[in-house]
Order: structure tokens, then C-alpha cells, then sequence
């Protein structure tokens, strides 16, 4: 679990409202200095790294909250692994439907109202990244200026998350290890039993493909 410092809101109170994780700030301490570099591709450089956090970000919310059974233990980290690594269709919008299906508190419930705004731009972006790494032409001309607003938005959605996640979940997506047991005892609030890997094929095969988020 990572180090938290208090962000001020500006408001008087005795508690904690919001927090800044300090494993989001390290998370893309590289992304932030790609951007101040000199390099020509210095944009689409730290604008791919950037999504490739957020989808990394959502995938081990994901397994960190299937880790939560208590049917699984350590001595089940390399199967479940091996589960999720043998459903090759499983992307950024199948994590969150994952999830959905999984807590009575979606993503979405997490992120708030600006919930809508923030994925359609995280969407968009995911389409830009896979037409530029297939040497295709995106429909809109990006340029550098363009990158950095992309990245930021990439940015205030995981920056929100870890914070939501950490509080409801007590992990964030961007510590090392998902595959650890929390502290808050969350599993206790699933809405779906899963008792052994195949329950987890089960799940990830008909529950997380196809559905609303």
C-alpha cells in the first residue's frame, strides 16, 4: 500500500477529504519528465505511456479485488495469472465491467459525474494509440499541444480512481503487487461467488465482455 499525503480542498474540517497517493505522483514522474524533455517525439512518447498506466492501473484494480476471495492465496497467484493471460480479448472496458460486476460500487459510482467525460476521452485516446502503433492516420492531426491535454485527462482519471479506490477498496492500482490481501475485509460485499479458477474463467468469460459501463 503506498504513502498518502493530505491535499487541501480549502474548506475548514476536521477530516481527511481528499488524497494525493504517492504512488500515482511516482507512477508518472516519468511521463511528467518525457513531457519537459527535448526529444522530438517527446508527446506521443509520454502520451502512450500514460495509457499504458491506465489500462495497467484498471487490470490490477481488477485481480487486487478477485485477489480478496478468500479462496485464494498466495499459492494461487501463478493460476490466476495464467487465467487472465489465456483470455486474449480482455481490454480497458472489460476491466471496468469486470469490476461492475463484481462490487455493488462501479467505476463509475468511483469516478463521479465526471465520469462520462473523462472515459469518452480515455476511449478516444485508446483508439489514437492503437492507429499510430498500427502506422495508421488518427482522424485529427494531434500535435504536441493536443498530446499534453490528452495525457492530462489520462492523468485525472487515474489520479481520481487510485483516490476513490484507495478509500473503498484500500488499494489504489498503481502499488506493485496486486496480488496481496487489504486490509478492509471487501470481498464480504461481492455480489458473485468465486470459489476456485474455474468460477474465475467462468466469470471473466460470461461477465465481463459485452456489457454496459
Amino acid at each position: 500500500m503506498g504513502n498518502y499525503r493530505k491535499r487541501s480542498t480549502g474548506r475548514k474540517t476536521n477530516k481527511v477529504d481528499q488524497f494525493m497517493t504517492s504512488n500515482f505522483t511516482e507512477e508518472f514522474r516519468t511521463v511528467d519528465l518525457l513531457i519537459k524533455s527535448k526529444a522530438i517525439t517527446c508527446g506521443v512518447d509520454a502520451f502512450a505511456l500514460s495509457l499504458i498506466k491506465a489500462e495497467r492501473q484498471i487490470r490490477k484494480l481488477f485481480t487486487n479485488l478477485i485477489f480478496q476471495y478468500p479462496s485464494f492465496s498466495e499459492s494461487d497467484v501463478s493460476g490466476l495469472r495464467k487465467v487472465l493471460f489465456e483470455n486474449t480479448n480482455i481490454y480497458f472496458k472489460d476491466f471496468i465491467s469486470g469490476i461492475k460486476a463484481l462490487y455493488p460500487r462501479s467505476i463509475k459510482d468511483l469516478i463521479g459525474p465526471e465520469y462520462a467525460d473523462l472515459l469518452k476521452n480515455l476511449l478516444s485516446a485508446i483508439k489514437y494509440r492503437n492507429k499510430i502503433f498500427h502506422g495508421q492516420l488518427t482522424n485529427k492531426e494531434l500535435t504536441h499541444k493536443d498530446f499534453v491535454k490528452i495525457i492530462n485527462e489520462i492523468k485525472q482519471w487515474c489520479e481520481k480512481l487510485a483516490n476513490e479506490a484507495q478509500e473503498e477498496f484500500g488499494y489504489d492500482g498503481f502499488g506493485r503487487n496486486s496480488f496481496q490481501k487489504n486490509t478492509l475485509p471487501i470481498w464480504k460485499k461481492y455480489k458473485i461467488p468465486v470459489s476456485n479458477l474455474n468460477d474465475y474463467r467462468n466469470f471473466i468469460n460470461f461477465r465481463m465482455t459485452n456489457t454496459q459501463i
